[in-house]
């Protein structure tokens, strides 16, 4: 039986775009992009046009789909693509001997709105699952996989299919993809993914250490933003792949090479499950703030962990629906 009722162009249509959040979810999980992600749902959506009249309903539309999605990210994954994030790359650096060292965008692990990618549910418990799955620490480990260990992983252990299902999508064994399964949870669990936990919804103690955050932040004080984070707390700034460790480097990064963040302004979003913050620096005008960082928080024990400040602005603040500019309405706001 297919969940695809006739061939008429209106109803296709609207029978694939009932998975295009999930899906694009799955290829976020699969290639660490967002943009990459969405290109291969649209590159997977022709496909199924291309060939949906060969479909003969012998799987469901949801399965025919992902196995198309699956051959999709594969395809760009075995053409060397694979994304990291700065400590994936390069030793922690000291503020005082910092270098920035600028890399292309396609190698680094990208930020994704929640909305892109985590399809509603009104079961909190597979809410708390799908939003683990795109920590930005999660989805990293994800790339130390071989391209066939993820996808299995990731549809098994992710979306819950069973192994007879991942089976038949790979076109494999159910023994091959219950050892592709053992494979990728060892490798998974040597990389000791650090824990960060989700923002939506806060809960009081989470609320309170972002207010906390966003009222040092904008204040400049130092003393106060390092006191809200872990000991050993990490600064990371894509698309440089200079990363800082510890609340002496992160403070004295604040007060030299980023002094020019001293007057910002910051407005709340999430990101990958997490609390996050569109940064928008003094403008050079003296008059209003400009676009500087998307900052993805990641919180762990009531403190602050990561500082992912993601510079692309151009790429990200349409992404998040973050404005171009603020300008003093904006900000009495």
């Amino acid at each position: 039986m297919t969940d695809l009722a006739t061939d008429t162009d209106t109803d296709l249509d609207a029978a694939m775009d009932r998975y295009r959040v999930e899906l694009t979810g799955y290829c976020y999980r699969m290639l660490g992009s967002s943009f990459d992600a969405e290109d291969a749902v649209q590159d997977t959506y022709v496909r199924a046009w291309r060939s949906h009249e060969k479909f003969e309903g012998r799987s469901s539309l949801r399965s025919w789909l992902y196995r198309i999605a699956t051959n999709v990210c594969l395809d760009l994954l075995n053409a060397g693509n694979k994304r990291a994030r700065p400590m994936d790359l390069t030793a922690p650096q000291h503020q005082a001997s910092a270098v920035l060292n600028e890399r292309p965008e396609v190698t680094w692990l990208e930020p994704v709105p929640d909305g892109r990618v985590l399809p509603q549910t009104a079961d909190p418990a597979e809410m708390a699952l799908a939003k683990e799955s795109v920590r930005l620490a999660f989805v990293a480990a994800l790339q130390h996989l071989p391209a066939k260990q993820r996808a299995v992983l990731i549809l098994r252990e992710v979306l819950a299919w069973k192994a007879d299902e991942v089976a038949a999508l790979l076109e494999t064994t159910v023994a091959s993809v219950n050892s592709a399964l053992q494979r990728a949870r060892a490798t998974l669990a040597g990389s000791r993914i650090r824990e960060s936990e989700a923002a939506d919804p806060l809960d009081a103690d989470q609320a309170k250490l972002l207010e906390q955050y966003l009222s040092a932040f904008e204040a400049y004080d130092i003393t106060r933003l390092t006191a809200l984070l872990h000991e050993d707390a990490v600064l990371s700034m894509p698309p440089f792949d200079l990363w800082l460790q510890g609340h002496a480097d992160i403070a004295a990064w604040h007060l030299n090479q980023g002094i020019g963040c001293k007057g910002s302004r910051l407005i709340p979003t999430t990101a990958n499950g997490m609390p996050a913050f569109g940064q928008y620096r003094p403008a050079a005008s003296g008059t209003g703030h400009t676009p500087w960082a998307l900052q993805v928080l990641e919180i762990s024990d009531g403190k602050i962990v990561g500082l992912n400040a993601f510079l692309d602005t151009a790429r990200w603040f349409p992404l998040f629906g973050l404005p171009e500019q603020l300008d003093e309405a904006h900000e009495v706001q």
